[in-house]
């Protein structure tokens, strides 16, 4: 993993801020942008000199973002379509938006016959992440939902195994897969009977979940792991107290919070709770599996297709929601639960394409809002020293200068939060 991506990740420390604030809905929405303002950009000042370096007074500077530092992004599930046709359609419209994707790892598909791993299936995708410049994450190193059926009866050797699963997953992507799910739903994990459950019964819950943590860790000491539930009450607080070493230090880095809300919108005073809950922990918040629906339910675990006034409904509460979420201090990366309603979880009409991969309202507002009001573009001319001065979004960009007699020079700069971010650009 590359030290820029650990930064963005993980050394992007949470700002001293008082935590555990009740603020009403018109607090949390009206302030929100003042939020996103202070904790999501910075100023820079660009300094251009000619071959001598002396001052260059006049230059047009112009500033241009290429990515957030922010982490938006969505499960790259439905990376295989049909036809080739659809799949570039589809990696197209995810290219356009996210800079982040979770890679499936669930290891009853992923190996689903013991000892072959399925690395020819996701080494594609993290090659085309990176061509994209698409920061990637495994999702899940341990879940005991989707195992295999190739478990024996022996629980201590599954126990190993999962181990060991860990640690080749972790090796086989060091430096390209730096972001991990470690265990997945610590806070209830026995709700399924499998051969899995039953070896983290007999090692106890919090046990089981502490191993795969330090087996990752000595596999990749710079990747960025993650505990990450679908509970977000105290039962989850209780259970990241308990997810420390010998020292009392947490082994986790981030605090991973899923957020499907099939059942209708969360209320922005329980989306601000949630991440005031969490970030008592003084660690990076990811909303790591966002679902909100454009149909309505027609029966337990069923629904009808999308349709006009369900993906306006959607488009509104997904704008809402991401506007919150982005406005909160601590957390660093939200991720969307699925793309397109082509096989999304539990057949939801959740993605922000339909079916037919076509985009709704709600992917057009992300555009407006990830690459429209929070993406900085702008540019004007150095003053008599030389300079000029800019606020924006944290992240990439890339400057370009002209001088008067027409010359033009560009440079790479990265806007980062505490840095000093001075650049300097030669003509």
């Amino acid at each position: 993993m590359d030290q820029l991506t650990r930064a963005l990740a993980v050394a992007w420390i949470v700002p001293s801020v008082a935590y555990g604030q009740t603020l009403s809905r018109p607090e949390i929405l009206d302030r929100a942008d003042a939020r996103i303002a202070e904790h999501r950009m910075g100023d820079a000042v660009i300094k251009v000199v000619d071959a001598n370096g002396d001052p260059v007074t006049g230059a047009t500077v112009r500033v241009e973002q290429v990515r957030h530092d922010f982490l938006f992004g969505c499960n790259l599930f439905g990376w295989s379509q049909p036809t080739e046709e659809d799949a570039s359609r589809y990696r197209d419209q995810f290219a356009a938006l996210f800079n982040y994707a979770t890679l499936p790892f669930y290891w009853g598909s992923f190996e689903g016959e013991q000892g072959k791993p399925g690395y020819d299936r996701i080494d594609p995708m993290v090659d085309w992440c990176q061509a994209h410049g698409i920061t990637t994450k495994g999702h899940p190193l341990v879940w005991n939902v989707v195992v295999p059926r190739w478990l024996g009866d022996d629980l201590e050797a599954v126990r190993a195994l999962s181990n060991a699963r860990v640690r080749d997953l972790v090796t086989h992507y060091k430096g390209r897969i730096g972001i991990w799910d470690v265990v997945n739903e610590t806070t209830d994990p026995f709700r399924f009977e499998n051969r899995m459950t039953q070896a983290w019964r007999l090692a106890g819950r919090i046990p089981f979940a502490i191993e795969p943590f330090v087996v990752a860790r000595e596999a990749d000491p710079e990747a960025t792991l993650l505990i990450n539930d679908y509970r977000t009450d105290e039962a989850y607080v209780e259970t990241i107290r308990q997810l420390v070493n010998a020292e009392g230090r947490a082994l986790y880095d981030v605090i991973g919070i899923q957020s499907h809300m099939h059942g209708g919108p969360w209320s922005a005073e329980h989306t601000w709770q949630v991440c005031e809950r969490f970030a008592q922990f003084g660690v990076p918040l990811h909303f790591t599996e966002a679902t909100l629906v454009s149909g309505a339910r027609e029966g337990e675990e069923k629904w009808g297709t999308s349709t006009p006034e369900g993906e306006d409904a959607q488009a509104e509460a997904v704008a809402e929601f991401y506007t919150i979420v982005f406005s909160h201090p601590a957390t660093r990366a939200l991720t969307w639960w699925d793309f397109a309603d082509r096989n999304a979880w539990m057949g939801a009409p959740a993605g922000l394409l339909r079916a037919d991969l076509s985009p709704k309202p709600a992917y057009d507002r992300l555009v407006g809002l990830i690459k429209g009001k929070w993406w900085t573009q702008t540019g004007g001319n150095t003053d008599d020293a030389g300079q000029y001065a800019f606020r924006g979004f944290y992240g990439k960009y890339r400057i370009h200068v002209t001088d008067a007699g027409g010359a033009e020079v560009s440079a790479d700069a990265h806007l980062e939060r505490g840095a000093d971010n001075a650049f300097i650009v030669k003509l």
